[in-house]
């Protein structure tokens, strides 16, 4: 039996609180672009290692960063002047049984295809990749040939998930998701990918705070932006109350929500192209902000300030043996796990921590934190070490699943 313990919290669920603050980095902000990136090349490579050798081969391509070109705006159509430059670092495996792998090639491919299909107007090869990838060293290389079906922790090292989903944290997910997706640009291909969401729920207040650039080829004059900025609030704001109606129905005990919305609040008429805002490519990227891996989403796809939250990036990192990888995605699926499949469990906590060395099925301790709906953490103990042992248990099929790209990391 592993270390497993289960243990009752005293405490409000947190969309009962009086205040809660949650984020959203959406899919064309630079912070994410990092975390994509590298995690598709992560899949790549595991992929890559997969059909060459038959194993996956130490990496971790964790590191990196975007740093911001230069454009030149304009209303009706901007240019970029200097591109921007995607720095890609960390570890991999270049060698192995006398066959050669063009890691950075892969790196390079990988990260001009998940450009194309995901920023309409970035231009890929307008872009410069720097690939700061070395081999890595030779007791953690070792991990890999030491073989096993279950590999060893490459590190010491913790991470939490948690289970359900406030309300507040599924709003502000799913207006990103709403305006990134290809219904929306199709009816508004003005409006940039750089959306960022800030949700702040005070009582039953929700208010979201949006960030989404225009793309200036769309806006011929500072007048049409402000009509076209109205339009897109409206449909914010739409959106918004829809999903207060849905929350209502599915969250026992839920508050009355009343969503409000802004959009682009920097903006100021008559200020021409600075009292407004406009990218060139859709991206912030382009000239204002730079990004880097792990400052963006958690792996639930949101940034919960109400939570903990693990310190590891998971982006880019292997999914057999980093357990910056491996826990932080396992304790938020063991979270779901339990809270599905345990009655009476309100909201749930899971903290995991490995030993270094010691087989990643094998954690130093497992534990799980209950707020109950009824009844009390004892009753449902044996039901709840069930679910973390199953869970433990299937850690390779699990890891198989992070390898194959089937679970989303930002």
């Amino acid at each position: 039996m592993r270390n497993i313990v289960v243990e009752e919290l005293k405490a409000p669920e947190v969309y009962r609180q009086r205040v809660e603050v949650v984020e959203r980095k959406g899919l064309g902000h630079p912070d994410y672009i990092c975390d994509a990136v590298m995690e598709q090349i992560s899949v790549n490579l595991s992929q890559k290692y997969l059909e060459t050798f038959g194993t996956i081969l130490h990496y971790n391509i964790d590191k990196g960063m975007l740093v911001a070109g230069e454009v030149e705006g304009k209303l009706g159509g901007g240019r970029v002047v200097s591109p921007m430059r995607l720095i890609i670092g960390d570890r991999a495996t270049f060698e192995f049984q006398g066959i050669e792998i063009d890691v950075p090639e892969l790196a390079i491919s990988t990260a001009k295809q998940w450009i194309q299909d995901n920023l309409r107007f970035v231009d890929p090869e307008n872009l410069i990749y720097q690939v700061e990838l070395k081999k890595g060293s030779a007791e953690l290389t070792d991990i890999f040939i030491r073989g096993g079906e279950i590999l060893g922790a490459n590190d010491t090292s913790a991470a939490v998930g948690y289970a359900p989903l406030s309300p507040t944290e599924r709003l502000v997910f799913e207006c990103e998701r709403y305006l990134n997706s290809k219904k929306f640009k199709k009816e508004y291909p003005e409006s940039g990918e750089d959306v960022k969401v800030m949700g702040l729920r005070h009582k039953e207040d929700i208010h979201l705070t949006v960030a989404m650039p225009l793309v200036d080829r769309f806006v011929e004059s500072e007048n049409e932006y402000f009509k076209k900025k109205i339009e897109l609030h409206e449909r914010i704001e739409e959106f918004a109350a829809e999903f207060a109606e849905k929350a209502r129905a599915e969250f026992e005990g839920c508050m009355c929500l009343k969503p409000t919305a802004s959009l682009n609040t920097l903006d100021v008429p008559g200020r021409g192209l600075q009292g407004i805002y406009t990218t060139v490519t859709g991206t912030s990227a382009e000239d204002a902000d730079g990004g880097q891996v792990g400052r963006g989403n958690r792996v639930n796809g949101v940034i919960p300030l109400n939570r903990p939250v693990s310190s590891e990036a998971a982006a880019g990192k292997n999914p057999v043996s980093h357990i910056g990888k491996v826990y932080n995605l396992l304790s938020h699926r063991i979270a779901a796990q339990i809270y599905k499949e345990v009655p009476d469990v309100s909201e749930v906590y899971v903290w995991l921590l490995s030993e270094i060395g010691t087989p990643i099925d094998q954690p130093q301790i497992a534990t799980a934190q209950l707020i109950m709906k009824k009844g009390s953490a004892s009753e449902v103990e044996k039901e709840v070490a069930e679910v973390m042992e199953k869970e433990l248990e299937n850690i390779r099929d699990f890891s198989m699943e992070l390898v194959a790209g089937k679970c989303p990391i930002c």
